[in-house]
């Protein structure tokens, strides 16, 4: 397995805060006054604390842009090693929902068995200009069953009290536990459901204690390689994938990169994958989950299973690409 090392810091792990906008003057009753553009919300420091017998130190992660083609800074991405796993590496990617569209496609096996269209099983060539980040979904509905909705179509109905990522048609993305109807409301746009939640109120969920409850792995191991999707407090999505993981490590992950809720996505060696692009039209993808079962061009061209997608977006109430 490759090995990251995280490069402490001791100021902050961002730089100065961007601004959206100028700050400008008006006259108000004889008065000056200015009106300051609102600060963008950025990542928050990760940092983990390791104890030995006499001392214990924090190391804190640094969060990278890997967007800096984009108008406005919207993807970061960090490597660092969780508490009390020190031969592991978590990869993170933070991703600001502000300024960019989620977008779910079905592969060509994955939502399970439908005679219902598919669309293009892959990143629409239409779309590539503002392709930010790709990465993988939850399981095969065939494993574990749950809703998928996307583009006016119900793939599988939802099911009531399941974790779900949801794209409302204001362009809103959050994950929650569902309480609605099988067929998502006129509001959703988007929503694909997998297991229960893992992270609800910042803080573990009960059930992120039973490990057996969070999928078949690989050679009944219990711990692998284990992917997840989480908001933070200011409505936007963090990603990690991560290996050597149970439900309950993964679920103290998703707590240290301050997911205010969250939920399991794909497991075990083969899946894990978010690639990000060095430039406009999906040019130089890059995988930044180091995973050989996997290649930089993967949702370029039609896919197994669904996966999601990122763009950037001044329109975020705009249907998806299809």
């Amino acid at each position: 397995m490759r090995r990251f090392f995280v490069v402490p810091v001791l100021g902050a792990v961002l730089g100065a805060t961007a601004l959206l906008g100028s700050a400008h003057g008006a006259a108000v009753a004889g008065a000056n006054t200015t009106k300051r553009a609102t600060p963008l919300s950025m990542p928050q420091r990760v940092c983990v604390t390791s104890h030995s017998s006499a001392t214990a130190n924090a190391t804190c992660a640094v969060w990278r842009r890997t967007d800096a083609w984009s108008k406005v800074p919207s993807v970061y991405t960090t490597e660092f090693r969780p508490a009390a796993q020190p031969g592991v590496v978590a990869y993170a990617a933070w991703l600001r929902a502000s300024s960019t569209q989620l977008a779910l496609y079905p592969g060509y096996e994955g939502p399970g068995a439908t005679s219902l269209p598919r669309g293009p099983e892959m990143v629409p060539p239409t779309a590539r200009a503002r392709l930010l980040v790709t990465f993988n979904s939850g399981f095969y509905e065939a494993d574990q069953r749950g809703g998928f909705y996307v583009n006016h179509t119900l793939y599988f109905p939802m099911i009531r009290g399941l974790a779900t990522v949801v794209r409302y048609t204001n362009g809103k993305v959050d994950v929650v536990t569902w309480r609605g109807a099988q067929r998502p409301p006129a509001n959703v746009a988007m929503a694909r459901q997998n297991l229960p939640l893992l992270v609800a109120d910042t803080r573990p969920t009960p059930l992120s204690a039973h490990n057996a409850s969070w999928g078949l792995t690989l050679h009944g191991v219990p711990d692998v390689w284990r992917t997840a999707l989480g908001v933070d407090a200011n409505g936007n999505l963090i990603y990690v994938a991560a290996p050597s993981q149970t439900s309950s490590s993964l679920a103290s992950i998703l707590v240290a990169l301050h997911c205010v809720r969250a939920m399991q996505l794909d497991i075990n060696p083969e899946w894990p994958i978010l690639v990000t692009y060095a430039a406009p039209g999906a040019q130089g993808p890059s995988l930044f989950v180091p995973n050989p079962n996997q290649i930089p061009g993967r949702f370029l061209y039609p896919s197994t299973k669904d996966f999601f997608a990122v763009y950037s977006t001044n329109a975020p109430r705009a249907p998806q690409p299809w």
